[in-house]
C-alpha cells in the first residue's frame, strides 16, 4: 500500500457524496453498480473537460484489482470515449492510467483518465500548464458528455 497514513480517499470520500472544492457529485456523468465516471477538476489547456473513470470499490491500483472489475472499469472507459467524440467533437481519445510513485500516481484509488483529443493539442507535452478550473466551468463539460447518447439508460 502507498497510501500515507491517515489518507482519506478523494474519491472515495465523492462516493459517498461528500462535494469538495475538486471533486462534486455534479462532476459524475455516469455511475453504475460498479464504476463512475466523473469531469475531472485538473485540466490540460488544449484537452479540456477530460473524464476519470474509477472502480465504485476502493482499489488502490491496477496490482490491486481483479481482472473482472478492472474489465468493468475498461468499458466505462470506452463507453466515455465514445460519449467525448459525440459531445466536444473531438478527433481522438486517449487514455492513461498511473500506479505507484514512480508510476506518477498521486490518487491513491484506480483511476483511468479519458482525454479528448485534437490534432496538435501536444498533451504530453503540456503537463506544466495543468489546472484547476471551478465547479462552474466544469458543470458544462459535465452535461454535455451526460447528453451523449452513449450515456443515456432505457
Amino acid at each position: 500500500m502507498h497510501a500515507p497514513p491517515g489518507y482519506e480517499c478523494p474519491f472515495c470520500r465523492l462516493l459517498r457524496g461528500v462535494d469538495t472544492e475538486r471533486n462534486r457529485r455534479a462532476d459524475i456523468v455516469w455511475q453504475d453498480a460498479q464504476t463512475t465516471a466523473f469531469v475531472s477538476p485538473k485540466w490540460w489547456p488544449g484537452n479540456r473537460g477530460h473524464v476519470i473513470v474509477i472502480p465504485n470499490a476502493h482499489v488502490e491500483n491496477v496490482h490491486a484489482i481483479d481482472a473482472g472489475l478492472l474489465g468493468e472499469v475498461y468499458a466505462t472507459a470506452k463507453r466515455v470515449a465514445d460519449a467525448l467524440k459525440e459531445a466536444y467533437g473531438c478527433s481522438g481519445t486517449s487514455m492513461r492510467q498511473h500506479n505507484e510513485p514512480d508510476g506518477n500516481q498521486d490518487v491513491w484509488h484506480l483511476h483511468v483518465h479519458v482525454f479528448p483529443r485534437y490534432a496538435g493539442d501536444r498533451l504530453y507535452e503540456r503537463h506544466s500548464e495543468s489546472f484547476w478550473p471551478p465547479p462552474e466551468e466544469r458543470a458544462e463539460y459535465a452535461e454535455r458528455v451526460r447528453r451523449a447518447p452513449m450515456l443515456r439508460r432505457g
